[in-house]
């Protein structure tokens, strides 16, 4: 593939997250280089995948390995891309201490060292773009998805048109059925119960959106298709490790937007094909995952909204008497010990592919 690009036209780094996910991960790499956008590159970060994902990654990109067929209607139109695709393969370190000095290609594929959870494995992404020194834009993108061939080209249009704007979410369709609303660019946030809800969520793919309501209603941007200007990036920095495993994209779209110089933008012709969150064929939430994401209930509100602890906390009762409804009784004891105070080993949730969901199942 040509590294050929018209002046003036920005460049955008997109981001894509891999652990042990190769096949969702060739499928959204074949979309993304259809793209009609014509400045653009890739950065696949691999955390530690123990599923050969990286060798696989390599033999795509060489022409010798071929994603299966997607359901999602911009799959069927399409043949696979042509190979090979050139593909430089970098460390961790090398991504630290050399950007500059590596040569440029349309796909790298970064090695980041472990499991780092998702906002350490797309961070490293976001540092290597940013120590590349020519990013105007990065696209943080989950590997479950596929894009429209137009998509980032009208991400790139609305962010023009809104400069105050450091984020930007597209339209999310469920993947297995696209004609069905996942999310309309982000979601609302509840306070006082810590709960969020996507915005247009079961809505039909083809009723007319409003965009300037939905940028009114969004407080942040889904992070399984999150677009983050340069800018946003230098003042603001770079998704907060802390939690592992969700409220990071809320995070961080409270920081931006808590000091006053940054907006939430939402770019409705922008759209993509999102595999995690739909009905169809997603599984229940692993017990880690579901202790991960209200253990960052807590901790996100202490954080930044601590006067609504009280009514977060005694919310809890709710989702205790949930998960005895559910007969999810070995979730009860470590719920109290979130309640409690009890902090979890984030790390201890790596080491096995049974005890977290692949990241790329989280919940919309």
């Amino acid at each position: 593939m040509d590294l050929i690009e018209p002046k003036g036209a920005a460049q955008v780094y997109i981001v894509v997250l891999n652990w042990n996910g190769w096949e969702d991960t060739l499928a959204c790499l074949e979309s993304i280089m259809r793209s009609d956008y014509p400045a653009f590159r890739v950065i696949v970060c691999d955390n530690a995948s123990t599923d050969g994902s990286p060798e696989r990654i390599k033999a795509w990109a060489a022409g010798k390995l071929e994603p299966l067929r997607s359901p999602a209607e911009t799959e069927r139109r399409y043949s696979p891309i042509a190979k090979p695709i050139a593909c430089l393969e970098i460390t961790h370190a090398e991504a630290q201490t050399m950007a500059r000095s590596l040569p440029d290609a349309p796909l790298t594929l970064l090695h980041t060292g472990g499991n780092l959870g998702y906002a350490g494995g797309n961070n490293a992404g976001l540092r290597y773009a940013l120590a590349r020194g020519d990013a105007d834009y990065c696209w943080v993108l989950n590997n479950d998805l596929v894009i429209a061939s137009d998509a980032l080209s009208r991400l790139v249009e609305r962010m023009s048109e809104q400069l105050e704007a450091g984020l930007c979410g597209s339209v999310l369709l469920d993947y297995h059925a696209p004609e069905r609303v996942q999310a309309l660019g982000g979601a609302t946030y509840n306070p006082w119960l810590g709960t969020h809800r996507a915005i247009g969520a079961g809505a039909s793919a083809g009723r007319r959106i409003d965009r300037e309501a939905v940028e009114r209603r969004m407080s942040y941007v889904i992070g399984a298709a999150l677009f983050v200007s340069r800018r946003w990036l230098d003042e603001i920095g770079l998704l907060c490790e802390d939690y592992f495993l969700y409220f990071e994209e809320i995070d961080w779209a409270v920081r931006g937007r808590g000091r006053g110089r940054f907006q939430l933008a939402f770019a409705p012709r922008s759209r993509v094909y999102h595999k995690g969150g739909g009905s169809t064929g997603r599984p229940s939430q692993s017990p880690a995952a579901d202790y991960l994401a209200l253990h960052n209930r807590l901790r996100f509100t202490r954080k930044h909204i601590p006067w609504a602890l009280p009514t977060v906390w005694l919310g809890f009762l709710l989702v205790l008497a949930n998960r005895l409804r559910r007969g999810q009784f070995d979730r009860i004891i470590p719920i109290l010990a979130i309640m409690l105070g009890g902090a979890p080993n984030t790390r201890q949730f790596t080491s096995s592919k049974k005890s977290v969901e692949r990241w790329h199942e989280r919940q919309v």
